[in-house]
């Protein structure tokens, strides 16, 4: 009996060891992988997918043209679905340059603020499409009727068609262009030396399937013709346009349309950038153009710019605002004329609001031994009292600085100290509330710093001479 015990005993013992002990450790490890699992942080949300624009239902019909704004792309679109409940072109035998009847059309719109030539840029989404094109000059009131009749006549016709064979033959050379991957270099690599500001490249411009340029050679496309756009037109401030856009293809896909006038332009890169960060950011940016037949246009309006083109015409004046969360807000008033002596790009460093942040002021100038401003030092300062204007939420500290050989440190201690009140007057006197700033001179120490600095032919003099440091926000106060 007691040899059956023992029997028995290590029987419980081997499967206690050999069965039951991997499940536990199993157990354990699921656990284990459990906890892990919930401390991964969750996966970032897909980016958005750049959704077509739905054309409106009746947009098929000349009176619910759609309205374009110059330089800016509308689409990509939904298909054109139907010539409409009117069909408002129809060739005769009088008028046969025009469509046969409307297959599947989309009417737009586009009023001209300066004088110049008309350029139109259609891509197609599917360039087997057959896509033809009109346009009309608004001749007022009546003018749908008068299109209905025929009585009104289009000012540029492109009813070209598609040449099959030369869209096949640009396909393959495509596909012939692709790069080939080039094999791994060997040997030492060389370091590549990092920019000051890195490059800002511009996205890829999407190849136009027709419309019309002033590089193009004619002036008329027929039904019997073969090509894709036709010479622009010349056009006049005030003038209001109609294309007229019709699908000949049945199931055809959409397209993007982009209407601007051809005229003598400066068209700088616009860019704004955060020096502490190194990168160029994007910004809520609004620039107003003054002086055309409305009055004020905006040529860009855009939560989430960029960076790109943007085209100022002569003869105009323009306002820009861009702004940013933890950013000072930039604005700028400039005439055309101003432009054209610039370089190529428009480089905006936006300033931190954070606290800490520092501006240094080089180029503002004092009366000798004295604290009156003189020179240009009011048009310096002017664009320090926009910036801090445009947040009153902001306060800073106003410090100035002496040229100091440190012959008398009282003087000037006294004399920077007077420097930065007249400096906080001035802001005051523009504008700024007193409250909002405090004011500070130099050290002792820092006199005899500077005065060390001027005495050693070795050392660079600091040519400050007035520096603004954030100290806060009114809302971290409360």
């Amino acid at each position: 009996m007691k040899t059956m015990k023992r029997i028995l005993i290590a029987l419980l013992c081997c499967t206690v060891l050999f069965g039951v002990a991997p499940d536990v450790q199993a157990q354990t490890k699921k656990k284990k992988a459990t906890t892990t699992a919930k401390k991964k942080k969750p996966a970032a949300p897909p980016a958005p997918v750049k959704t077509d624009v739905e054309l409106p239902y009746n947009c098929n019909d000349c009176l619910f043209a759609i309205d374009l704004q110059l330089d800016r792309p509308y689409g990509p679109t939904t298909a054109p679905d139907g010539g409409g409940r009117m069909q408002e072109v129809v060739a005769d035998k009088a008028h046969p340059n025009l469509f046969e009847r409307e297959h599947n059309t989309v009417w737009y719109k586009v009023k001209i603020p300066y004088n110049g030539k008309l350029e139109i840029n259609i891509v197609q989404k599917n360039q087997w499409d057959d896509y033809d094109f009109m346009v009309y000059k608004n001749t007022g009131v009546y003018f749908s009727n008068q299109v209905l009749q025929n009585k009104v006549l289009p000012v540029a016709v492109n009813l070209g068609q598609v040449d099959s064979n030369a869209l096949a033959a640009a396909v393959l050379k495509a596909n012939e262009a692709k790069p080939k991957p080039k094999p791994a270099a060997q040997g030492q690599t060389k370091q590549k030396k990092e920019a000051e500001e890195p490059v800002f490249d511009l996205p890829p411009a999407e190849v136009p399937t027709i419309g019309m340029s002033v590089d193009a050679k004619d002036k008329m496309l027929t039904k019997k013709q073969v090509g894709g756009f036709i010479q622009s037109i010349p056009v006049h401030m005030g003038e209001e346009y109609y294309i007229v856009l019709d699908n000949c293809g049945m199931n055809g896909q959409g397209h993007t349309i982009t209407v601007s006038v051809h005229a003598d332009a400066y068209e700088p890169l616009v860019l704004f950038y955060d020096r502490k960060a190194k990168k160029y950011i994007d910004v809520d940016l609004m620039i107003l153009e003054k002086g055309g037949a409305e009055g004020e246009r905006p040529i860009v309006k855009d939560e989430h710019y960029r960076g790109g083109k943007v085209k100022f015409v002569p003869g105009f004046s323009y306002t820009l605002y861009a702004k940013r969360d933890g950013y000072f807000s930039v604005y700028r008033e400039f005439n055309s004329r101003d432009l054209m002596l610039r370089d190529t790009i428009m480089l905006y460093n936006l300033e931190r609001t954070e606290r800490g942040s520092t501006f240094p002021i080089h180029n503002v100038y004092f009366e000798d031994s004295e604290a009156t401003l003189i020179g240009g030092s009011d048009t310096v300062l002017m664009d320090y009292v926009a910036m801090f204007l445009n947040h009153p939420e902001i306060t800073f500290l106003v410090k100035a600085y002496v040229s100091t050989y440190g012959v008398n440190a009282e003087e000037d201690m006294l004399l920077s100290l007077e420097r930065a009140k007249t400096v906080k007057d001035f802001f005051v006197k523009h504008g700024i509330a007193a409250e909002r700033m405090t004011t500070a001179g130099m050290t002792r120490n820092e006199i005899k710093r500077a005065a060390a600095a001027a005495l050693d032919t070795k050392s660079t003099f600091s040519n400050i001479k007035v520096e603004l440091i954030i100290t806060g926000k009114t809302t971290d106060q409360k």
